[in-house]
């Protein structure tokens, strides 16, 4: 392992991470919003949720089959006249005969005075009677009320991610809405005369806009709802008219590109006279960045390369983000590489791996436009600063994506 020291001139990677916290931990103030239970798929509960009632709501069957007393049906095989049935949905306040039995169904009220139920498998059926060949205990297949929960009983605990298992919980026990944490709402707004949309011919010198979808696609994954992937071009005029749209909708706006030291950087251009701060991060991919608060909106400026974009949202941005959402922060983990690497001296470098029971292979190279390479990944390397070369089997730390 090999060490030098870092660059002076650029910000630490903690020190931008914990300055892009603070610039958008006012968000975490959103008051929550009732939603539909069929709606709340993936939200976080914003509170507690008790049953109004209980559950199983009344005493019913556990199967199709036959209501009987238990003291009835200790010694078999034993005859007795079917009294009634009793289906799903009906009220069954009928009470049992004395020495007989009553049909049900699954779920179906349980006769008063029954106390356990035969399944039809057990019992061999005639026109008016039965002869049951297997007795019951007393409480078999018997569903009392409130075994699931009671009223009053807590259903889900707040900061809960509504899984399909919740969802039917709360169905379940009658509930038409439930609290949850309102959603940010954020603008993708990429910059650039060469970029276009999917699906056009692209002319000499022009590229794919990967950068808006693949932005958005990480925020909509970590609770955001973007409302517009919005694109400007190079032009001054038309990228401050596409800011201001944003601004006046979202939580918080995204850019990317235009954030470098070259001719046609536009979004310094126009937000470097509104107050906002670029400069440079020690780190590889995603060394320029940019803040800014236009009309009280955070707006986080990365750089244009594919992979700078998404390395600069998963490092900065990623776990506040989740945070506010009410999400787990971002897993990571450390493993032994099983590959050497070389790192650029004084920058921390996030390279691309895949992940195995073995360790972690470094996959794709370090450049910042290998976005198709990116997609083999299921985690970003993180190296030190310090640290220029790693031996396959030196152990590092990894962010899974």
């Amino acid at each position: 392992m090999t060490h030098r020291p870092a660059t002076a001139s650029a910000r630490s990677v903690d020190e931008y991470r914990d300055t892009v916290a603070a610039l958008l931990a006012h968000l975490a103030d959103r008051t929550p919003e009732q939603v539909p239970v069929p709606d709340a798929l993936g939200r976080v509960l914003a509170a507690d949720v008790h049953s109004p009632i209980d559950l199983p709501v009344f005493r019913n069957s556990a199967m199709d089959g036959y209501a009987v007393r238990a003291a009835d049906v200790a010694v078999t095989p034993v005859t007795l006249p079917v009294a009634g049935v009793v289906a799903a949905g009906r009220p069954g306040t009928e009470a049992l005969p004395e020495g007989a039995a009553m049909k049900v169904m699954t779920g179906a009220p349980l006769p008063p005075g029954a106390d356990c139920v035969v399944p039809v498998e057990d019992v061999q059926a005639g026109a008016d009677r039965i002869v049951v060949e297997r007795g019951r205990a007393h409480g078999e297949f018997v569903r009392e009320a409130g075994t699931d929960v009671r009223v009053g009983e807590l259903v889900t605990r707040a900061g809960t991610v509504l899984a399909p298992r919740h969802i039917a919980a709360l169905a379940a026990v009658g509930l038409p809405s439930v609290p949850v944490l309102s959603r940010l709402r954020a603008v993708c707004l990429t910059t650039g005369d060469e970029l276009r949309p999917a699906g056009s011919v692209l002319a000499p010198g022009q590229i794919y806009n990967s950068n808006g979808i693949g932005l958005a696609a990480a925020l909509r994954a970590d609770g955001v709802d973007v409302l517009e992937i919005a694109h400007s071009t190079d032009d001054a005029t038309v990228f401050a008219q596409v800011l201001r749209s944003a601004v006046a909708k979202a939580d918080v706006v995204f850019t990317s590109g235009g954030v470098s030291k070259g001719d046609f950087e536009v979004v310094k251009e126009v937000l470097a006279p509104l107050g906002g701060t670029f400069g440079s991060v020690a780190v590889q991919p995603g060394g320029p960045q940019g803040y800014t608060v236009v009309d009280g909106v955070p707006v986080l400026s990365f750089p244009g390369n594919p992979v700078s974009t998404m390395v600069s949202y998963t490092v900065f941005a990623r776990p506040v983000i989740r945070a506010l959402a009410g999400l787990p922060a971002p897993a990571s983990r450390q493993l032994p590489l099983l590959t050497p690497v070389r790192s650029p001296a004084g920058k921390r470098q996030f390279l691309r791996g895949l992940t195995s029971d073995d360790g972690v292979e470094v996959v794709s190279g370090p450049g910042s436009h290998l976005i198709a390479g990116m997609a083999w990944a299921d985690a970003l390397v993180d190296i030190p600063a310090e640290v220029t070369t790693l031996a396959a089997g030196a152990t590092v730390r990894i962010l899974m994506l």
